[in-house]
């Protein structure tokens, strides 16, 4: 299936400043993610930015950026703006991949995007939980799924609650049960990309502070894609900084 990864990207960071332009390996780390994105097959890779050092970066490593407005509330408003701004079809498939993933498995990508259809606007991935600590913890969002694969519900909570096995032992998790962990990647077919932004905030969303709670309540799909292994962390504070830095300068 032929896709368009965009990347958003934005240069303030309130843990790590100036993120997307942390050097790994001599290279800025968008720029390592933008490499990760094109191995996975796409059609054209973008990222979207609302920075001009963030534009140069790109430029001089010769990969393909567009700026954006300044205001958008959230990576999934940004990359809508790009898609738009290229013009892509309403059937184009845009994966939404975030700027600070420079260890991203590029088959994630592809696999992700292969689960778009025509009746099925938007996607995601997911991996097996094995152990009861990541499974009660509430900063690992859990999902279930119906028989077709696609999202019933994504929760901080544990879920599916397994209701006799955890009546005796919250120790460790119960025999032949293996909860789901969301993976913060996501596809979409353009048209829905676009309404995306304007679908109004659910309740749910709220409870939880997820937003793709939002699709579900206004009844859209979201088809998952279980990969075996959990993909590597991405970077969100300087000691996973300086895990990637040693990766790249290995």
């Amino acid at each position: 299936m032929s896709f368009v990864v965009i990347i958003p990207a934005r240069l303030a960071s309130t843990r790590l400043p100036n993120k997307p332009l942390a050097d790994l390996g001599g290279k800025p780390m968008v720029v390592r993610v933008a490499e990760r994105a094109r191995a996975s097959g796409a059609a054209r890779v973008i990222v979207a930015t609302d920075h001009a050092d963030i534009l140069a970066a790109c430029a001089a490593h010769g990969v393909e950026a567009c700026m954006t407005r300044a205001d958008h509330p959230s990576g999934t408003d940004r990359i809508a703006e790009v898609a738009q701004v290229l013009g892509l079809a309403d059937d184009a498939v845009v994966v939404n991949l975030q700027g600070d993933e420079p260890l991203i498995d590029p088959a994630l990508l592809s696999a992700c995007a292969a689960r778009i259809g025509a009746d099925v606007p938007m996607a995601t991935c997911a991996h097996p939980l094995h152990s009861a600590e990541d499974a009660f913890n509430p900063n690992v969002v859990k999902l279930s799924l119906d028989k077709s694969g696609r999202a019933l519900y994504f929760s901080r909570a544990t879920i599916p609650w397994h209701r006799d096995g955890f009546a005796h032992d919250r120790s460790k998790l119960p025999e032949g049960y293996v909860p789901l962990r969301h993976i913060g990647l996501y596809a979409y077919r353009n048209d829905f990309l676009q309404r995306y932004p304007r679908l109004e905030a659910s309740p749910l969303e709220s409870i939880e502070a997820l937003e793709q709670l939002r699709v579900l309540w206004h009844g859209y799909p979201i088809a998952v894609h279980v990969t075996d292994e959990a993909p590597q962390a991405g970077v969100d504070t300087p000691e996973d900084l300086a895990r990637v830095q040693l990766y790249y300068a290995s």
